[in-house]
């Protein structure tokens, strides 16, 4: 037993109501990173030299559990694990094991992470014994070479290997892609036919601005609206009714059977029903991908303050989420936000 295997206690009615924001959005979405860290240096996500936070500013399993536990408590009924690599962060499935109590009490309704693959071979097994029901598997490329670049060094071959044994193991797997104008733009409609020939869903991501990184990613950008055209021009896109509770629009390849989704935080913002905020991993709390804003709720807990005292922490700032972000992207402007994707969880 840990201090946190049980619910938090309801005080006063504090847990009672739904997490509300200032324009009437209800957030039901936390998503947590456990670790700045990663195995791989994707050229969009981070420096080739990137420093890593120190140990003492990051939370521990006991921390992360105490805090996604206060947000279940409060309404939340999807918890979605990042990094960095949230695989490579030592004790995760001891972490996810504690997580995994309100899926079997109810309170929860999925708990998923998002990885780069890696180490999917090795935890897939557990992953789906714990409750875990699926997995996003971030792969910008099916040739090794321009893999490797992308990912300064990464092994393709490694990455689909932990694929085909999520699959095994009985997970269902979604491939996440950053469309990149110089890398990957002519290798997008191979992507889908090999994704949708296995049986995966696919979704298609801009380019953020997030972070100080050594290439201009103004050379990068590519709207998924110009991609949405192409692909438009030899197959047949439906328009879903489909949510997976994040912010993709899904369609239909006719051809393919297979379902395809678009996130568009620059050509078309998804800010109108944003249901989520991200907890980093030195817990603070952003509740727009897009802004600077942040609430300290490690300081909350470190302070001493008990399951109130977050909750009323958690609930200020979440009424003070803006209504939309200001990515915006152009040469010489700089990253839109000052922290790296690897920071701020995928």
């Amino acid at each position: 037993m840990t201090p946190y295997d049980a619910a938090p206690q309801v005080r006063d009615g504090e847990w009672k109501a739904p997490l509300v924001d200032g324009f009437g959005r209800a957030v039901s979405y936390l998503r947590v990173s456990v670790t700045d860290r990663c195995d791989l240096r994707c050229v969009y996500c981070m420096s080739e030299r990137m420093v890593f936070l120190p140990k003492a500013e990051v939370l521990t399993l006991e921390e992360i559990d105490r805090i996604a536990s206060a947000f279940v408590g409060l309404g939340t009924r999807k918890l979605r694990l990042t990094g960095g690599e949230p695989l490579v962060r030592k004790g995760v499935l001891t972490l996810i094991r504690r997580l995994a109590r309100h899926l079997e009490s109810g309170a929860l309704d999925e708990l998923t992470l998002t990885t780069n693959g890696t180490r999917l071979a090795e935890f897939a097994g557990d992953l789906a014994a714990l409750g875990v029901r699926r997995v996003n598997v971030s792969l910008d490329s099916l040739k090794p070479e321009v893999f490797a670049r992308l990912t300064r060094g990464g092994d393709l071959g490694q990455v689909l290997g932990g694929v085909a044994v999520a699959r095994a193991a009985g997970l269902r797997v979604k491939i996440n892609t950053v469309a990149l104008a110089h890398d990957n733009a002519a290798e997008l409609p191979s992507l889908v036919k090999w994704a949708h020939g296995e049986g995966l869903d696919l979704t298609f991501i801009e380019t953020m601005p997030m972070g100080e990184v050594e290439a201009d990613r103004t050379d990068q950008f590519l709207s998924l609206a110009t991609v949405r055209r192409e692909l438009e021009s030899y197959w047949t896109l439906r328009d879903l009714p489909l949510s997976t509770g994040g912010p993709a629009r899904y369609v239909e390849v006719a051809e393919t059977g297979g379902r395809l989704g678009f996130i568009t935080p620059l050509s078309h913002n998804f800010c109108e029903a944003c249901n989520r905020v991200r907890l980093t991993c030195t817990g603070t709390l952003h509740t727009c991908l897009g802004r600077e804003d942040a609430a300290d709720l490690r300081g909350v807990i470190r302070s001493g303050g008990d399951d109130a005292a977050l909750a009323t922490a958690i609930r200020a700032a979440v009424d003070a989420k803006p209504q939309g972000h200001d990515f915006h992207i152009g040469r010489g402007l700089g990253p839109a936000v000052a922290r790296h994707m690897s920071t701020t969880g995928g």
